[in-house]
């Protein structure tokens, strides 16, 4: 298990080193994660190396018996870079350039920024491949990262038509046809026609875009795949891994298909933010532990976890006294299995001076210092259960194209995925049930209940193994818009909604309504829901019940004969089908009734407090975790505001 900072010695007189350390070691840290924004450092020249800052760094760290998390330093071009090759840098929609000055500036079609990283990258690499105190190196950092994922400039063009030849293999008459260019007079003679999909009057061919979700997610994965397979040529057997930034299911890149070339995966987890008047709910930051764990389906590092406020320009929210500590422990209980704190001090200079550390400028150790180092204390005792998998019997599965889709087409301005996924997960949170966040390439098999939320994308071959997992005795829960395009994002002629799974759902979907309220329209129960009644919205499916048992209906005058809530039986499983967004207390009841029937146990506790269990035969923990700025309790056990307990089973 691996305790640490991220530390950044170039930002301090040479002379504090020495001391930083005796206190990350009275702190209890066994590891510094360094050198990511670095690159002038280590070439303040092209082509003149100089590693000798972090040799001494590293050697210091050996010196005090502290591993070093390495970091190619690929996120900050250095200025030199940029002037002599100003065609690196990216560009906004409108063809305006993108400054240098920030970081993440490149473009990740940029041939200059491939040659120069791969010689920085080689030198590096060769320079420390033999250093045992390295522990993993770093790709870059947080990719794809405030509005990085997306360059408009000429490199980015040229890279997206020749994509597009490639994938219809030349024939421009293909491409015509399946973007049913023919509308608006949009037919192409030529793939160098091919606009990018920058602001024009109404809208781009929803078909041209979604191709251009899959180039930028294309781009960017391609990027880190070509400095995984550098560093793995020059050192076979160092560990690869890279921090990914939150908002994963929000970017113009998957995470699943970068983390597939990684040895694992480590996240930087903020739970509040400069600007943000609280922190977000309990379950969202679960929600995003756990979306990290399913990238690999294995557990994780936190490369960056919060103690002090955070902003960049707007200061943010300062975690009350142990309620940063708690998140801590919230991170391990979902996977989490060594953790490093952002950062060791706060900065006095540069852009992140109110991104406040452990140890603030005036460079006193206080109430922040002595939390970490309470966790660090604690938390090694468990290393055993908290390094073991975790097991889980429900999951939430999502699809990048699905959620590109919508982005190309909202329909609703309520619908946000990422919100409607939260929301479903949240009534299994509630009652302490472990979920796995999943991308649509994983294996199914070890669920019992598998969540399908807006995948509006219908792809036959994932089609087939849900109905696999049903027919098996699985529980499938679909959503509305679920399976009403095809792969180009076009709507197929002749097939009824939802397409592929009619049989499979028992219903067909006459018709759908777009609403631009949470709460539009009344549903009631009926059968073993009957007595229940609440309120729908964002959006609708007119359900047609063709074999399905009906749980709810609309009920508004006009649509009464159309159900909101089904059932299916197929197979030995069972398919629910919800018909809209349902407010909470429908969601829990139907979630409620779908966990009895596969017989899964519910943890009870108070809200607000999460209870969960990891571990194995080796070593077996519960975890009490209080997330209320007041006294809770799971059962017997009373918990102050924001503590966290553990106990071993």
């Amino acid at each position: 298990m691996l305790l640490g900072v991220d530390y950044y010695p170039e930002q301090w007189d040479s002379s504090l080193m020495d001391n930083d350390m005796d206190t990350m070691l009275e702190m209890g840290c066994n590891v510094i994660r360094i050198g990511e924004f670095s690159w002038h450092l280590m070439e303040k020249t092209e082509g003149q190396y100089d590693f000798s800052f972090f040799d001494k760094v590293i050697a210091k760290a050996k010196e005090k018996g502290m591993k070093v998390i390495l970091g190619t330093p690929t996120a900050t071009i250095p200025a030199w870079l940029a002037h002599k090759h100003p065609d690196i840098l990216s560009e906004f929609e409108g063809g305006k350039k993108r400054t240098f000055g920030g970081r993440h500036v490149y473009c990740f079609n940029s041939p200059v920024m491939y040659h120069y990283s791969e010689k920085i990258i080689r030198a590096m690499v060769t320079h420390y491949r033999d250093e045992e105190q390295v522990a993993a190196w770093q790709i870059d950092n947080e990719i794809g990262h405030e509005g990085s994922d997306i360059c408009y400039c000429p490199q980015c063009h040229k890279a997206f038509q020749n994509y597009l030849s490639e994938k219809f293999q030349g024939n421009i008459d293909k491409l015509n046809e399946t973007y049913g260019t023919t509308f608006w007079s949009q037919e192409y003679n030529s793939f160098e026609e091919i606009p990018l999909p920058t602001e024009t009057i109404t809208t781009h061919n929803p078909a041209l875009r979604l191709d251009w979700e899959r180039f930028r997610n294309k781009s960017i994965v391609d990027f880190i795949h070509f400095q995984v397979r550098l560093i793995r040529e020059i050192a076979p057997k160092a560990k690869i891994m890279h921090d990914f930034p939150g908002g994963g299911l929000e970017k113009h890149v998957d995470y699943s298909e970068v983390a597939a070339h990684l040895d694992f995966v480590a996240y930087n987890n903020y739970p509040v933010w400069g600007g943000q008047k609280y922190p977000i709910a309990p379950h969202e930051i679960a929600f995003g532990l756990d979306y990290i764990r399913g990238l690999k389906r294995q557990n994780f590092w936190i490369t960056e976890a919060i103690m002090g406020a955070q902003g960049h320009d707007i200061t943010g929210f300062l975690p009350r006294p142990n309620q940063a500590k708690m998140w801590s422990y919230q991170g391990m209980a979902h996977g989490c299995e060594s953790m490093m704190y952002f950062r060791y001090r706060g900065g006095i200079k540069g852009a992140e001076q109110f991104c406040y550390g452990i140890l603030d400028a005036d460079n006193v150790k206080g109430r922040k210092f002595r939390e970490v180092q309470s966790f660090f204390t604690d938390i090694k005792a468990y290393q055993e259960a908290l390094e073991s998998p975790i097991q889980s019997q429900v999951a939430i599965v999502y699809d990048y194209d699905s959620l590109a889709s919508f982005r190309i087409q909202r329909q609703s301005i309520l619908l946000d995925c990422q919100e409607e996924m939260k929301k479903l997960y949240k009534a299994f949170y509630d009652r302490n049930i472990p979920v796995d966040v999943i991308p649509a390439n994983a294996t199914l098999s070890g669920y019992k209940i598998v969540i399908l939320p807006q995948m509006i994308i219908a792809k036959p071959a994932f089609q087939d193994r849900i109905k696999t997992f049903v027919n098996n005795g699985g529980t499938l829960i679909l959503t509305y818009r679920n399976a009403v395009k095809d792969a180009d994002n076009n709507l197929p002629f002749g097939e009824t909604v939802p397409v592929g799974y009619r049989d499979l759902a028992g219903v067909s979907v006459a018709e759908t309504e777009s609403l631009q309220d949470l709460y539009a329209f009344p549903v009631v129960g009926q059968g073993a829901f009957a007595g229940e009644s609440g309120q729908g919205g964002i959006f609708r499916d007119m359900l047609v019940a063709e074999n399905a048992e009906v749980l709810y209906r609309y009920n508004d005058p006009f649509y009464t004969q159309f159900a909101a809530v089904t059932r299916n039986h197929f197979g030995k499983g069972m398919v629910y089908y919800l018909g809209c967004s349902l407010e909470e207390q429908i969601t829990d009841k139907i979630m409620g009734t779908i966990l009895s029937d596969n017989h899964i146990d519910t943890i009870p506790s108070d809200d607000g407090v999460e209870v969960v269990v990891r571990g194995d035969t080796k070593q077996r923990v519960r975890m009490y975790i209080n997330h209320n700025a007041y006294s809770a309790s799971a059962g017997a056990i009373k918990l102050q505001p924001f503590e966290c307990r553990i106990e071993k089973l």
